[in-house]
C-alpha cells in the first residue's frame, strides 16, 4: 500500500529534469549565437542584387573576433576586439550603426584602414585605381516597393574579389564624391545597390565604420521569402518561398 507515495516524487523529478533541459538548451543557443552564428534578415533593398528583402541568413560571429557587440544586448564589459582580425575587401558584413548601435546594418566592405576611396562618374576608385565593371544588362529592382529599372554590372575589387552591383545613374554627388581616407581601426562600407544605399559615403550618417562595431560576416542564406501576399493568405506561402536562394552562399 505504501507504493502510492512515490508518485508525487517521480513527478517532481520529471519537472526538475524538464527545467534543466530547457536551461541547458537556452545556454547552448546563447553560446552558438554569441560565438558561432547569428541569424539576420534583410529588411531593405540596399544590397540588391546580392541580398533581397526577405532573405534570412547566418552571420559568422568568429570571423573578425569578438567585441561587446558580439554579446546579447551589447553590455559594455570591454572595448575593442578579442582575437580581432581585419575583414577582407569584398566581405559582406553586419555591423552596428555608429550613430545608434541598437540598429544593425549590412553592407560590403570596399575600404580598409588607410585606403583612399572615391566615386567618379559612378565608378568606384580604391587607392587611385578604378574597380573595373562589366555591364550585364538591365535589372528590375524592387526598392522598398517601388519598381526601378537599373543596370546590372559585374565589379572587380582590388585583390580579385568580384561581385554584382546595381546602378541607376552615374551622375549626382553620390557618384562623384570627395576622396575619403579611411582612418585607423575603421572600414568603409557600401551597398551593392549603389544609388539606393545609405552607407559610408554619407559622413553625417553611417560614415566610417569602427572595427569594434562589426558583428560578423554574412555566410549563407538559409531561407528566403517574397512576401507579396498578406500573411493570413497561408495558402500562398509555398509559392512565395524563393527555393532557388535557400542555402545560397553570400559573396
Amino acid at each position: 500500500m505504501a507504493t502510492t507515495k512515490a508518485k508525487p516524487r517521480r513527478q517532481a523529478n520529471v519537472w526538475v529534469e524538464n527545467i534543466k533541459t530547457i536551461v541547458y538548451a537556452g545556454l547552448i543557443a546563447i553560446g552558438v549565437r554569441t560565438f558561432l552564428f547569428e541569424p539576420f534578415n534583410i529588411p531593405s533593398g540596399s544590397m540588391i542584387p546580392t541580398l533581397l528583402v526577405g532573405d534570412y541568413l547566418f552571420v559568422s560571429k568568429y570571423s573578425y573576433g569578438y567585441s561587446r557587440y558580439s554579446l546579447p544586448f551589447s553590455p559594455p564589459l570591454f572595448s575593442g576586439r578579442i582575437f580581432g582580425s581585419l575583414p577582407h575587401r569584398g566581405d559582406v558584413v553586419v555591423f552596428k550603426y555608429p550613430r545608434d548601435t541598437s540598429i544593425d546594418y549590412i553592407k560590403r566592405i570596399v575600404g580598409l584602414p588607410g585606403d583612399h576611396i572615391q566615386m567618379k562618374q559612378g565608378v568606384l576608385y580604391v587607392n587611385g585605381q578604378p574597380a573595373p565593371r562589366q555591364s550585364e544588362g538591365d535589372y528590375l529592382a524592387d526598392n522598398d516597393g517601388i519598381k526601378v529599372m537599373s543596370r546590372l554590372y559585374h565589379e572587380a575589387l582590388p585583390g580579385g574579389v568580384t561581385h554584382d552591383i546595381l546602378k541607376e545613374r552615374d551622375d549626382g554627388w553620390v557618384n562623384n564624391t570627395q576622396e575619403y581616407v579611411v582612418p585607423p581601426d575603421h572600414v568603409f562600407a557600401m551597398g551593392d545597390n549603389r544609388d539606393n544605399s545609405a552607407d559610408s559615403r554619407f559622413m553625417d550618417g553611417v560614415g566610417f565604420v569602427p572595427l569594434e562595431n562589426l558583428v560578423g560576416r554574412a555566410e549563407v542564406i538559409f531561407f528566403s521569402i517574397d512576401a507579396t501576399y498578406p500573411w493570413w493568405e497561408f495558402w500562398e506561402w509555398p509559392f512565395e518561398i524563393r527555393w532557388n536562394r535557400i542555402l545560397k552562399l553570400v559573396h
